[in-house]
């Protein structure tokens, strides 16, 4: 990412707010970024990070591991950094071919028909609550073991127990806690991320 003046300004502003803090160095730029794309500094603490979930996640796009998203909004705002790095598939569950399902929502079976084929992906779930039942769904049922799952929906019915189950799963993954969440924030962690394993990565695997 391209940072301006502005942007610089506004990332010094939260360090400032922010003080100290008990995060790494790549969770914070990660937090940083998070609260840059919302203006919300609640997410300092609802923010989590499973062991070497960001380890896992920038071996997994070094790697150029297919990442599957649910929702447009999540593949437009990552493919451009994506395809001027790594260059990674992106895949979104609304655009997968599948059949009706009257008990499934579009989003969460077009997400397990992405995840049988890719299983060993890198999930991204922003605002589908169902997408992420979906997924925790096959992790418990080991059919699947994804590089890394970004779970950030919102909700308030059922939205806590969904990511409570991706903290039990043992699978790297960073959530959002509680009933706060967005694409924007998947995205903004995505980007971040991305940025960090080019740091680490992205000069050996083009030399």
């Amino acid at each position: 990412m391209e940072w301006h003046v502005s942007d610089a300004q506004s990332l010094g502003l939260i360090d400032n707010e922010i003080g100290d803090h008990g995060f790494s160095a790549a969770e914070y730029e990660i937090v940083r970024r998070v609260i840059y794309a919302t203006a919300d500094f609640e997410y300092k603490s609802l923010i989590s990070f499973s062991d070497q979930a960001l380890q896992a996640g920038a071996a997994a796009l070094a790697a150029r591991t297919t990442i599957v998203v649910d929702v447009p909004m999540v593949q437009v705002g990552i493919t451009p950094l994506i395809q001027s790095t790594f260059a990674n598939p992106v895949y979104c569950s609304m655009e997968a071919l599948t059949r009706p399902q009257k008990e499934r929502t579009r989003a969460a079976w077009g997400i397990e028909t992405l995840a049988r084929r890719y299983p060993e992906g890198i999930f991204v779930v922003g605002q589908a609550q169902t997408a992420l039942s979906a997924i925790v769904d096959l992790i418990e049922s080991e059919e699947i073991r994804p590089a890394l799952v970004i779970g950030t929906p919102s909700g308030f019915v059922g939205v806590d127990v969904a990511k409570s189950r991706l903290h039990d799963s043992m699978v790297p993954h960073i959530r959002i806690e509680g009933r706060k969440g967005s694409a924007v924030v998947a995205v903004a962690i995505v980007n971040g991320l991305v940025d960090l394993a080019w740091q680490a990565y992205g000069q050996e695997g083009n030399s």
